[in-house]
């Protein structure tokens, strides 16, 4: 009786993650919109308002709230999969860091679990780390959704909202960018590991302009949580994938759990798969304003590396075939 008492609570915490994800932005857009035609309408307005006088807090580092950070539905969260934060090496908080995450999966849930919430007692285990997570820009642009996004210590993933964290007086600050970005997801098949990262060198300029450490970060498990429907590279499907993601920002894909009530049927239930998240060793960067292209290859290529050694020093811990390669394109 007491398994499915515990259960339950897993189910919903891991549930509602998927549903807010999907459909909370939607949602308070059109009612934003609907209360504008009742009796209502000065919330609506009032809310307007606020929105247009807060529209750069997103670029400014958010606002973060403990307490969202804090709640009890992200342990349950956590215990569903169940995800684990592991650390092989000291963050000193007398410097900043660029932590870079993979793979992008669906849902990034084991980088928001471990580096968002509480769940896995980051503050403890990394102590004197402020970190923020970086995300599309065009996440701020719906209503309520961004003011409960921010509360987790989320900002936008351009350059000015990144530099401006950087530039925080106080060292110690942490950015973690989902390097692969959305296209990412188009190769999130259980299973795999696939990353968009070769061309990928933004954030180590980043890195370079603030002096600021790179740290790999990879979370087995992140692609195994969903069934994904995977089209050749050269159907129309694809071709749309890819040119919705350049207008809109993001990638329409079809994916699929299992149900709310049934195992076998389906839904947006996450599947119960364990999800790791190993913090690899930081790698020293100098500051460099007006970086050249070769020291920005040169940093690239020994994060690759150090990502790869990554991979390889943990795989097998986490589930994965001693015989599996991470792959870049």
């Amino acid at each position: 009786m007491e398994s499915v008492q515990k259960q339950w609570p897993e189910v919903v915490s891991a549930y509602q993650y998927v549903l807010t994800f999907l459909f909370m932005g939607p949602f308070f857009s059109l009612l934003v919109l609907f209360l504008l035609f009742t009796s209502f309408w000065s919330v609506s307005v009032l809310y307007l308002v606020w929105f247009l006088l807060d529209w750069d807090t997103p670029n400014q580092g958010g606002r973060r709230f403990e307490w969202t950070r804090n709640w009890a539905m992200w342990k349950h969260a956590r215990d569903y999969y169940p995800i684990k934060l592991v650390k092989t090496a000291e963050l000193p908080p007398d410097r900043n860091y660029v932590l870079g995450a993979h793979p992008h999966g669906i849902m990034c849930i084991g980088t928001f679990c471990n580096f968002s919430t509480e769940a896995n007692n980051f503050s403890k285990q990394f102590p004197g780390i402020q970190v923020s997570s970086a995300v599309l820009a065009s996440l701020f642009h719906f209503p309520i959704y961004r003011d409960y996004i921010m509360s987790f210590g989320i900002c936008s993933v351009n350059r000015w909202s990144l530099d401006f964290v950087l530039s925080q007086r106080r060292l110690g600050q942490a950015v973690i960018i989902m390097v692969g970005g959305a296209q990412e997801s188009l190769y999130a098949i259980p299973g795999k590991h696939c990353l968009i990262l070769r061309n990928r060198k933004g954030f180590v300029r980043l890195a370079l302009r603030h002096g600021a450490s790179l740290v790999p970060v990879y979370s087995f498990g992140e692609n195994d949580v969903f069934n994904f429907k995977v089209f050749a590279t050269n159907s129309w499907q694809y071709m749309c994938q890819i040119t919705f993601k350049k207008i809109m920002g993001f990638v329409p894909c079809i994916f699929w759990g299992h149900g709310l009530f049934s195992d076998n049927s389906w839904g947006l239930v996450p599947f119960a798969r364990p999800i790791t998240t190993v913090v690899g060793r930081p790698i020293p960067v100098p500051r460099c304003l007006d970086p050249t292209e070769e020291e920005v290859d040169h940093y690239h290529m020994l994060y690759m590396e150090a990502l790869e050694q990554l991979f390889e020093d943990h795989k097998e811990s986490c589930g994965v075939p001693a015989s599996t390669r991470l792959t870049f394109i």
